[in-house]
């Protein structure tokens, strides 16, 4: 990263405070002031707004804060970013010669896009000529700039596990095309496991590793993907298939089961029964990576989320039960399911009987 000081705790608490105000105007004042005062772009987007949205999502979670509230700061940060990196960029000397072209996008369904926008901001500062698709790029929109603009690299992000088969596509329709695909964000999996599964090319964890893999080593020219074979048996086909019934199973379930989430004025209920209702998506992008570690990883964060909410955690085992029965004769949903009873056993939360 270049600029060698680091953001001081007093203005990281400062930021805070105005995103937790909702005060665009006084974040990007101190991120400007910042700037001037000799730190770098790429720290104060990686060391100040970066971290500060970070627990923006945290305040989220723990109930801290609400949906609106955390709504609003990412805003914040967003302006923020954005005048970072005008500043930055009127302040460098314009070369006639631009660096590799790079197309940044957000998988289909993706709308997290900060995490996106400040990874191309920070390859634009290190020299890529960078343009950036935003939120929830559908595979025909891909295709269209990959083969108008010709760029040397897509970079996908991709922050939720469920939206792998969907990142899978946007992989597969680069590498036809013969351009290399980095992949970045956690729904990508642990260290990017998934990534390779789906064929990227690259993984980054971050956005100043990535820039500094791409300044060591630039990657060949793709060969055409192998097919996940697994995918095969057609069991992700059939839980598509199946998805609004089995929705519609887990909800009537849940709330005959939980007579607070019947009630939507009820607090936390509209949220509690979103993240239930996401399992079976969890389940078909754990079967499409054949990975239990989407569904168990979806339950770390489920017994967090509602016990936050004063929601009993033993309301996943009972989803998975639920899950369980139309599923039942699909060897590897089975196998996963099974894999998330087991660790929800072995994190000490109780499985009901369905």
């Amino acid at each position: 990263m270049t600029g060698a000081s680091v953001v001081p705790p007093g203005l990281r608490a400062a930021f805070d405070d105005h995103l937790a105000h909702a005060d665009d105007t006084g974040a990007t004042a101190l991120a400007l002031d910042l700037l001037r005062s000799g730190a770098s772009a790429e720290e104060i987007l990686l060391r100040l707004i970066a971290p500060a949205q970070a627990a923006v999502g945290a305040r989220w979670v723990s109930t801290e804060w609400s949906v609106a509230r955390e709504h609003a700061a990412t805003h914040v940060s967003e302006r923020a970013v954005s005048a970072v990196a005008a500043a930055a960029s009127a302040s460098r000397p314009r070369t006639s010669a631009p660096g590799r072209r790079v197309l940044c996008a957000c998988v289909e369904g993706e709308r997290h896009t900060l995490p996106a926008r400040i990874t191309a901001e920070v390859l634009r500062l290190r020299g890529f000529d960078l343009t950036f698709l935003g939120a929830n790029v559908l595979v025909p929109r891909l295709v269209s700039h990959v083969h108008r603009q010709g760029p040397d690299l897509v970079a996908l992000s991709c922050m939720i596990p469920v939206r792998l088969p969907a990142a899978h596509r946007l992989i597969d329709c680069c590498r036809r095309a013969g351009v290399p695909v980095l992949a970045g964000g956690a729904g990508f999996g642990p260290a990017g496991v998934w990534a390779r599964t789906l064929g990227a090319d690259l993984y980054a964890p971050d956005p100043a590793t990535a820039a500094d893999m791409l300044a060591v080593r630039w990657p060949d020219r793709p060969r055409e993907t192998a097919p996940l074979e697994h995918l095969a048996d057609e069991e992700y086909s059939r839980i598509v298939r199946q998805r609004t019934e089995l929705l519609r199973r887990l909800l009537a379930r849940l709330r005959e089961r939980y007579p607070r989430l019947c009630d939507p004025g009820a607090e936390h209920a509209e949220a509690v029964l979103e993240d239930l209702g996401r399992i079976p998506d969890v389940l078909a992008a754990a079967n499409y990576v054949d990975d239990p570690r989407v569904l168990t990883d979806y339950l770390s964060f489920g017994v967090a989320f509602l016990h936050a909410r004063g929601m009993p955690t033993s309301a996943l085992g009972l989803a998975l039960g639920i899950l369980s029965g139309p599923l039942g004769d699909l060897p590897r949903a089975s196998a996963h399911l099974d894999a998330g009873r087991r660790w929800l056993a072995a994190a000490g939360q109780a499985v009901p009987p369905e």
